[in-house]
């Protein structure tokens, strides 16, 4: 096999290789990654609060409601009870008793509104709940998804090193460091094809004695353009 050859495979092998590694940092990121479900766990804390704020008011205006009540039953027992005679002071019990019902309605319209938002809060207290368990059962699937393919990927790098290691083993020492320095200028790529007389990375064209070193078994043919390793199949 030829050192060109190998070149290309271990060029093969380790775009791979770096395929997986950043689909790992990819899965790492996702992984770490709770926006999601810390944004549906705010939204359901504070909807639970909002909840007991609700029945707090709801509670407060049942109270002033029987406050309200009774002072309205005390002032008809004096009312009716007999035991005032005057006039004018039954005139001004006929009012105040009036004035009470007047303000009992207001009170009974501000209980309405309360139980309403009570309501109302328990209902959006279940949907964002639902929201969260929604959210809680996909993040738990999503992790096991991603966890699975994680160690696919770590089986699937295992392997393609042991692939490149085997490769590897057949080149000189000299040529691998001159791949390993064009692989880290040209941002991974150290060796590239012909494609249609030209370097497949750079579109330089490439004489007819340039094509057969790079098709030669005991030759390496470096792109004149930009300097990668060309290999001729």
């Amino acid at each position: 096999m030829s050192h060109t050859l190998s070149l290309y495979r271990m060029q093969q092998t380790d775009s791979q290789i770096g395929k997986v590694h950043s689909r790992l940092e990819e899965i790492k990121k996702l992984l770490e990654n709770d926006d999601v479900l810390r944004a549906a766990s705010m939204l359901a804390e504070a909807a639970g609060i909002r909840v007991d704020e609700m029945e707090a008011s709801m509670q407060q205006a049942e109270a002033t409601v029987q406050r309200q009540r009774i002072k309205i039953e005390q002032a008809e027992a004096s009312l009716y009870g007999g035991t005032v005679r005057n006039p004018k002071e039954l005139q001004d019990l006929e009012n105040d008793v009036a004035a009470l019902k007047r303000h009992m309605s207001l009170l009974e319209d501000r209980l309405l509104e309360a139980m309403q938002a009570s309501e109302n809060a328990q209902a959006n207290r279940g949907m964002t709940f639902q929201s969260l368990t929604n959210a809680q059962e996909q993040a738990a699937q999503l992790d096991t998804a991603l966890h699975q393919e994680q160690m696919e990927l770590l089986k699937d790098l295992q392997r393609l090193e042991a692939e490149k290691k085997a490769i590897s083993g057949s080149v000189p020492e000299n040529i691998l460091v001159a791949y390993d320095n064009l692989r880290q200028q040209r941002r991974g790529l150290a060796v590239t094809r012909i494609l249609d007389q030209n370097c497949e990375a750079c579109g330089a064209t490439l004489t007819p004695a340039q094509q057969q070193i790079a098709r030669s078994a005991s030759q390496t043919l470096n792109c004149p353009s930009c300097g990668r390793i060309v290999y001729g199949n």
